[in-house]
């Protein structure tokens, strides 16, 4: 007889990732949804009965029944949020960023080392797994010269406490960090109307000698999620939306009656996963087993991210900032 005990878990916010999120509970059998919560009751009574799990009315006496907790609040409350929760639970999921600030996350980091307690933050694209197969990619090609990375959309009503950067770009931001290392310099421009950033591009310059190259806009028509790998040895095109890689290299010239081959491209198989899914089992496994691997973005790679962000903030308002003090 097996004496496993499932981790029970609380959900802080029911907004459109929160509701993403109490769906993927929902399919794991290794864990036990408590409680969810959000400010707004009808719809958190909504969403409990939809999913047969207990809506919170008293937030602090449920936090006791708990062993981890997800916050999917809006970034301006996270920090709040994960100060309240620390008093009870260990193991804490919090949807990116961490906090809209730099001060702010370094507050956060000293509180959660002070009290040992785990924090996975959601940048859900090291999930992605045209993102784990790029990577793989890139770690065997030859040098790496440049990546691009653009994400793009139209303004959502739902994203209003912050702007592009903080709402769209951070992903890249991470994934820059992730797959091309520290950060030696960053260059920045974009529109600032009304002290909100809607449009941002910036040129990150990496400790590697790899170059990031960031897009992120919350004004074009068009939806994108791409990334671009220049390499010594071959060109990647990856797709984040449809989950495809192509490599274009050069060929051994082969010569037709009625053409010259010069290059090939071919396509990577991705496998056929949700990256929330992947994220999610990853954050349970690490809060009942302590299994940590190589993708799991913590801490420090919250605080990393932010104080990039910030920077690329400061350059286009034009504005000083000393990132790494």
């Amino acid at each position: 007889m097996s004496n496993f005990k499932p981790l029970r878990v609380g959900l802080i916010g029911l907004g459109k990732m929160g509701q993403n999120h109490l769906r993927v509970l929902s399919m794991l059998k290794t864990v036990e949804l408590i409680f969810v919560y959000d400010t707004l009751q009808d719809h958190m009574n909504s969403c409990a009965e939809k999913y047969n799990v207990k809506p919170s009315i008293d937030l602090m006496a449920d936090l006791l029944l708990v062993d981890a907790v997800i916050i999917a609040t809006p970034t301006s409350t996270h920090f709040d949020y994960i100060k309240i929760v620390s008093d009870h639970v260990k193991n804490i999921f919090v949807e990116k960023p961490l906090t809209d600030s730099t001060s702010t996350t370094e507050e956060i980091k000293k509180l959660v080392e002070s009290k040992k307690i785990n924090i996975q933050v959601g940048f859900i694209e090291r999930y992605n797994p045209a993102v784990i197969e790029l990577r793989k990619i890139l770690k065997h090609s030859n040098r790496v010269l440049n990546v691009d990375f653009t994400r793009t959309n139209k303004l959502s009503n739902r994203i209003q406490d912050v702007d592009v950067i903080i709402d769209l770009m951070i992903h890249d931001i991470d994934l820059a960090l992730f797959l091309n290392g520290d950060v030696e310099n960053v260059f920045a421009y974009g529109t600032n109307e009304e002290n909100m950033i809607s449009f941002a591009s910036a040129i990150i310059k990496h400790k590697t000698g790899v170059f990031s190259r960031i897009t992120a806009s919350r004004v074009t028509e068009k939806r994108i999620r791409q990334i671009s790998a220049t390499c010594e040895d071959m060109y990647i095109d990856c797709n984040l939306l449809k989950k495809e890689i192509l490599i274009n290299k050069q060929s051994v010239l082969q010569s037709y009656e009625y053409m010259s081959l010069a290059s090939v491209e071919e396509a990577v198989n991705v496998p056929t996963q949700e990256a929330l899914l992947s994220e999610m089992i990853c954050f349970v496994n690490n809060c009942l087993h302590k299994k940590l691997d190589s993708i799991t973005p913590g801490i420090h790679a919250a605080l990393d991210s932010i104080k990039v962000a910030k920077q690329i903030q400061y350059l286009i308002k034009g504005e000083k900032y000393e990132m790494w003090n």
